[in-house]
This record gives structure tokens, C-alpha cells and sequence, in this order.
């Protein structure tokens, strides 16, 4: 009874929320100057809400890159995503709540390439328009189940990381054309890491702890934080040598209460710690930038999520929350056969386990094979290029499909002509 009275005021919470947001955004788009017709040819489909905006986040400098030679729009079928996209201002916005809506966006445009960063089941909404290439770039590699989905089939390209995405996908999807269907880009994201340390530079070694979220059903339970966050946090802040830096995902405790819990005695205690020792500057982070912390970490400890891959791109030392529901599907197949994993049981360790980790002389040699293999060419820039290089080869497509598109209509209008 509890519990669904609880579920009861949430809903009604959200829908407060969600119509808050709808005005807001109709406002701010009125005051923002409209783009001429035609103006558009790449379009970045996003129907989620402001709980997954990182995966649209981490996408916004490459594509304001990209923008600078095929403009860019996002086209948000939510509104507190589109409240969260505006705030940002990271790129152009057209807030398509309805159907009737995104047709007026789909004509007003000369949209050529529509990217998806998620399998968000209103994606089909979109499919429906031909004539353009529905491109699937996703929100981060790994080997998660996610990442080989049948639903790759729904779009006409994918662009993938490297190799490896192209040997798991060829292990599961059945009569999938991988030749033909994935272009292979690296992780242009990589090329973008940056941000200012919360922290001094001096002699402490960092740990990143970046786990995932608990996941909606025991294949998914991949996260940490209440398995494993806790012990691991109190044995860094209790060590005078270490530094954490804690970055939870967003969703973390959205399924389940004692997770969220879990999270927030961690950050707790990392307030407590650094009260107790101001030169700690241990760093609870919840910020909407990612990179530096890849970049800066001795060592990042992470679950089997996107985190793994974003820090393989740059080949420094992490470990692999082992996950302790035994329904957790595991792919060993890849990095995580060779990877250096930490069972729930041994997270008081961690420290012991970080020195260890970081002074061993063949991990950067292991790292960088296994980067290559997931990446190909890290070095900087190599991924935009690729990335920018995939666009353009479909924007050539496009123009060949277009004209032979235009032939056959042409020759149907003059047999129709004829027979008149």
C-alpha cells in the first residue's frame, strides 16, 4: 500500500515536472532567433528526458565539431530533455513533443543524416521518414549486452568503435551484413577530454571510482556502489596517500532504494573526510562534464559499463567491479577476459590493490593492445577524423541515392505522360 501510494505521488510529481518544462521550453525557444528553412543536415534524435542526458552530453563536442561543416540540430521529444539541451546551449534544439510536431521539423529541414544515441522505443517514430540514412552512434562502448541488441538491424548504418565491436556483433547478430552496415570511428570523444582538477597536484595517487547504475533486471546488474562502493570508499578516505574521486552514473538508485542509500553514505563520507583533512580535496563529482577525470586517475575502478571503454581509449590502469548477482551477463570474450578484476570481498583492498595495479611494468603494454583492438588509431584527433571522414562518405551516399531516387521518379512521370 506503502509502495504504491509512493509510486502514486511520484508520477503525479513527474507530470507536474514534465508540464513545467513544456512551457519553460516553449518560451525559451520564442525568444531564441529561428533557423531559415533548409538550414539543417544533421539531425540528432533524442526522445529521453534530463535522467539521460549524458548520453547526449558526452556527444556535444564532437558534434559542434562536426557542425562546423554539416550544421547540426538535436531533435528533442521530451521536455525536460529539451529544458536540459537549452540550458546547456550546446547546440540547436527543435522540440518535437508530438508527431504532427517532428513532421513539421522533418519538412522544414533539409535533414539528411538523423544519429541515435540510445534504443529509446519512440526511435521508430523517426524511422518512418525515408530518404535520409538513420545512423546508430550510441552512448559509450562496452561489452555489455546492449551492445550487440538486435535492434542494430533497424537502422541502416552503425557506427562503431573498432574491431571488437565488429567481432561481438558478428558473434551475435544473425545475418547482419557488418561489411556493408557499421563504419568503424574509434571513440571521437577521447579527443575531447579536458576540464579543470578539483584537487592540487601533488604527491597523492588518484582513484577514480565510477560505478554504473543498478541496473532494471538481474542480465543488467552490473553496478557496484552497494556491493562494493562502501568498503572501497572508506579504505581510500582512510588512507593518507590516496585521493577518490567519486563519480556515481546519474540514474544511480532510481530501481532500487538501498542503492541509492549506499550512494548517498558514500558521498557522506567523503564530506566527513575531507572535514576531518582539508588537504585531501577527496571529490564527490556530479558535473555534466566527463574527461578529466579518465585523464588524470592513477587508476579508475568502474563496473562493466561504457566507463571501461572510455578509459581503455587512453590505455591507463583500471580494475572491474566483479558483479555479485550471478545472473549478470558477463561477455568475457573481449578485454574483460584479461582484465584485473575486484570481487566484492576484497573492496577494503582497494589500496593495496591500486599500488600493485599502477606499479606493474606490463600493464601499459596490455592496455595499449587491448585499446588498439577496441579503438584502432588513439592518437589525437585519429577518432574526430574517422568520425568526420563516416559523415561525409554518407552525405555522399545520400546525394547518390537522391539522384537515382530522382531518376526512377522522373522516368515514372514520363511513362505516366505517355500513356496519357
Amino acid at each position: 500500500m506503502i509502495a504504491d501510494v509512493r509510486k502514486a505521488v511520484g508520477l503525479v510529481r513527474r507530470a507536474v515536472s514534465n508540464r513545467a518544462a513544456y512551457f519553460d521550453v516553449r518560451r525559451s525557444l520564442a525568444r531564441l532567433p529561428q533557423p531559415p528553412r533548409g538550414h539543417f543536415e544533421v539531425a540528432v534524435y533524442f526522445a529521453d528526458g534530463d535522467v539521460n542526458m549524458y548520453q547526449m552530453r558526452q556527444w556535444y563536442k564532437p558534434l559542434q565539431r562536426l557542425a562546423e561543416t554539416w550544421p547540426v540540430v538535436v531533435i528533442s521529444r521530451s521536455a525536460t530533455g529539451a529544458q536540459a539541451l537549452l540550458a546547456d546551449g550546446a547546440l540547436p534544439v527543435a522540440f518535437a513533443p508530438s508527431v504532427r510536431m517532428l513532421e513539421q521539423v522533418v519538412a522544414s529541414q533539409d535533414i539528411r543524416v538523423v544519429l541515435y544515441v540510445n534504443q529509446n522505443t519512440r526511435n521508430f517514430q523517426m524511422f518512418r521518414y525515408g530518404h535520409r540514412w538513420h545512423v546508430f552512434i550510441n552512448h559509450g562502448e562496452s561489452d555489455k549486452m546492449y551492445m550487440t541488441t538486435n535492434q542494430f538491424k533497424a537502422y541502416d548504418y552503425a557506427l562503431i568503435a573498432g574491431d571488437a565491436a565488429r567481432e561481438r556483433l558478428g558473434r551475435v547478430l544473425w545475418d547482419y551484413d557488418l561489411d556493408a552496415r557499421t563504419i568503424a570511428i574509434g571513440r571521437p570523444q577521447a579527443d575531447h577530454f579536458s576540464g579543470s582538477l578539483p584537487y592540487p597536484d601533488d604527491d597523492r595517487t588518484v582513484i577514480l571510482y565510477a560505478p554504473t547504475w543498478e541496473g532494471d533486471r538481474p542480465a543488467a546488474h552490473y553496478g557496484s556502489i552497494a556491493s562494493h562502493g562502501e568498503a572501497l570508499a572508506a579504505a581510500v578516505l582512510a588512507s593518507p596517500r590516496h585521493r577518490l574521486v567519486y563519480r556515481p552514473h546519474p540514474r544511480s538508485g532510481v530501481v532500487n532504494a538501498a542503492y541509492g542509500d549506499a550512494h548517498r553514505r558514500i558521498v557522506s563520507a567523503i564530506a566527513a573526510a575531507n572535514a576531518e583533512d582539508a588537504s585531501a580535496h577527496h571529490v564527490y563529482d556530479d558535473g555534466p562534464e566527463l574527461g578529466w577525470q579518465l585523464a588524470a586517475a592513477d587508476l579508475a575502478v568502474v563496473d562493466i559499463s561504457a566507463m571501461i571503454y572510455d578509459r581503455l581509449a587512453i590505455a591507463k590502469p583500471l580494475i572491474v567491479t566483479r558483479p555479485t548477482d550471478p545472473a549478470a551477463l558477463v561477455d568475457t570474450g573481449g578485454y574483460l577476459a584479461d582484465a584485473s578484476w575486484l570481487d566484492a570481498t576484497d573492496a577494503k583492498s582497494i589500496v593495496e590493490m591500486t599500488d600493485r595495479v599502477v606499479a606493474d611494468p606490463g600493464a601499459s603494454e596490455r592496455l595499449g593492445a587491448w585499446s588498439r583492438h577496441y579503438f584502432g588509431d588513439t592518437a589525437p584527433g585519429a577518432a574526430t577524423a574517422r568520425f568526420h571522414a563516416a559523415i561525409d562518405l554518407l552525405m555522399r551516399r545520400w546525394v547518390e541515392w537522391d539522384a537515382r531516387s530522382m531518376t526512377v521518379a522522373d522516368e515514372r512521370d514520363e511513362a505516366e505522360f505517355d500513356d496519357a
